[in-house]
């Protein structure tokens, strides 16, 4: 796969081109539709999703609580793979191109400068935020500063941490003439993503007996009962990368993966949150354990995940490619969206906090709303050359 790296991007998720076919604009696309949901997601649970967040107003009723738990957990089946993913493609192509050293500092840089930001700055006005307005704590931030203990705090950056470790392990490993990178295969058939999928699905179960989602790795905010995913889809971004795997999706795989994943969200999932109903048993028991519902959920969240790549690969390859000009700005503003919209959505949260309607309401207005506003935010900070540089 030939690409060219954009210098102010190439830590994340670059623009790319492809010298045979002109730009891959589903790339840019893509990344566009995965920071929308990260937004989303955090905004369901902010309003009674299950999960954890700077802010909540839990919406009570099953019938909210239902398609916004549906929503969140075919989100966290692939979004966040699917940014290793992405990432990892371009890691080979920046790496060979720019040399070890201007590689290693330009990651330094541009993950390890934001982590720092968010972790020393963002994160404690995040947090005064919530105390002062959401829980009623009336004292100066100064005053809030002086008892503050968390100033290792990478919040929703627990995936640029991740993903800075990533690159290093992968220079580290890259440096041992002993091993190969150069794995020589085609892009799989649905058959074999399936049986794959299935075997990640058992790997995922067995390490949440020890590490049950929601079990979080302090202070780097690594959630370890997802990270067998995380791990193989940034490895398999590797793969990619080395075999060319853009050129040669197919559309018709794509289509029959849909049918697939429409089955697996709709059908599936509902009847294995039934089940849990009809027998009583805990929410936590989806989270880890030796139980059939944390086995069942981890073999449909890898297998549904995976499906959703696949197709959103394959299908936005062949229908999504147009250039637009106007999604091409969004993209080029995604990880400063990814850093920010906390800020964004956690203020507006608390703006409406005593607006007396069903939190529902309030999610179908602030959710959108934070999306737009963290992308208008980001376009004016970037107007920042330093800032530019960086994300």
């Amino acid at each position: 796969m030939q690409t060219t790296m954009s210098e102010d991007q190439a830590a994340f998720i670059p623009e790319v081109s492809e010298k045979s076919t002109g730009k891959i604009n589903y790339i840019n696309h893509l990344k566009v539709l995965l920071t929308v949901l990260v937004v989303l997601h955090h905004a369901f649970i902010t309003y009674g999703a299950p999960g954890g967040w700077y802010y909540q107003q839990k919406d009570t009723h099953m019938a909210a609580l239902f398609p916004m738990t549906l929503f969140v957990a075919t989100n966290q089946s692939f979004f966040m793979g699917f940014f290793f993913f992405m990432s990892a493609l371009f890691v080979g192509p920046s790496l060979q191109k720019k040399g070890t050293g201007k590689f290693l500092a330009d990651r330094l840089k541009r993950l390890g400068i934001p982590l720092v930001f968010y972790s020393l700055i963002l994160s404690p006005i995040l947090n005064y935020l919530v105390a002062y307005f959401g829980n009623g704590h009336h004292y100066t931030f100064m005053q809030y500063l002086s008892g503050y203990d968390d100033w290792i705090d990478f919040g929703v950056l627990w995936f640029v941490a991740a993903l800075l470790l990533f690159n290093f392990v992968y220079l580290i490993v890259k440096s041992i003439p002993a091993l190969n990178f150069n794995i020589k295969v085609n892009f799989p058939s649905n058959k074999i993503i399936l049986i794959a999928a299935f075997l990640l699905g058992l790997v995922s179960f067995l390490v949440r007996l020890e590490f049950p989602t929601g079990w979080t790795l302090k202070p780097l905010g690594f959630q370890l009962g997802h990270f067998p995913q995380y791990i193989t889809l940034f490895m398999l971004g590797l793969i990619a990368s080395n075999n060319n795997w853009l050129s040669q999706l197919n559309l018709k795989q794509g289509k029959n993966m849909r049918r697939m994943v429409i089955l697996m969200v709709l059908i599936v999932l509902p009847a294995i949150f039934v089940a849990s109903l009809i027998t009583k048993a805990p929410l936590n028991e989806f989270n880890g354990g030796w139980n059939p519902f944390v086995f069942s959920y981890s073999l449909w969240e890898q297998m549904t995940g995976i499906m959703i790549m696949t197709a959103l690969l394959c299908i936005a390859k062949f229908k999504w490619n147009t250039p637009s000009g106007f999604l091409s700005g969004l993209s080029a503003s995604a990880f400063g969206v990814y850093i920010f919209h906390p800020l964004v959505l956690i203020s507006l949260s608390l703006l409406v906090k005593a607006w007396a309607v069903d939190p529902i309401i309030k999610l179908v207005i602030v959710g959108p709303s934070a999306v737009a506003l963290s992308f208008v935010l980001v376009a004016f900070i970037r107007k920042i050359g330093f800032v530019r540089r960086i994300i």
